[in-house]
């Protein structure tokens, strides 16, 4: 993508039509936007009286299939439930990664890469046979509508399926809910 200079568009020189900006140099061809080696952390909005909820995902070192397993999903529930900052609503355990639906559970939250970082230090404690267990950072986002939540959890359910890991997401092991998170 090339930009075309003030100045050729007034008649000035046109050697300068051809030259990119420092931004469009750094994005590799045939892409928009460029790489980002760790995703944007933005601050939770306050929307006149809705609720926050967040939707989380965290992936294991390389990917390694660590998670779907009957001891890592009790140390994940006791984590979570013993949480202050946040509400772990909907959640699923894939063998590489989970992703789970939160809500600030106080007035003035930590960040939630603060919060994660927090968990995954406890997790990682009782887990010690698999360290490093955690990629370096995490994806947020938050969402902005009530069917955001609906339509998300039905994506996120049928994971294990789409996977070839269960036939129904009902028969998944590593999945439930620990507190109602209402719109």
């Amino acid at each position: 993508m090339r930009r075309e200079n003030a100045d050729s568009k007034m008649g000035g020189s046109p050697a300068s039509v051809t030259e990119k900006t420092d931004r469009e140099a750094a994005v590799p061809p045939g892409r928009l936007r460029p790489v980002r080696k760790r995703p944007v952390h933005l601050p939770n909005i306050e929307r006149y009286n809705e609720p926050i909820i967040l939707f989380v995902t965290v992936c294991t070192k390389n990917r390694k299939p660590h998670f779907a397993r009957e001891r890592v999903h009790h140390i994940l529930r006791k984590v979570w439930s013993e949480s202050v900052q946040y509400h772990v609503g909907r959640y699923v355990i894939m063998p590489d990664y989970v992703h789970l639906f939160c809500s600030p559970a106080v007035d003035l939250p930590e960040s939630v890469q603060e919060w994660v970082a927090y968990w995954r230090r406890l997790t990682s404690r009782e887990l010690k046979d698999f360290c490093p267990i955690w990629q370096r950072d995490c994806w947020d986002t938050q969402l902005r509508r009530f069917r955001s939540y609906d339509e998300k959890w039905a994506y996120v359910v049928r994971n294990p399926v789409r996977k070839g890991l269960v036939s129904k997401p009902e028969e998944w092991p590593y999945q439930g809910c620990l507190n109602d998170l209402h719109w």
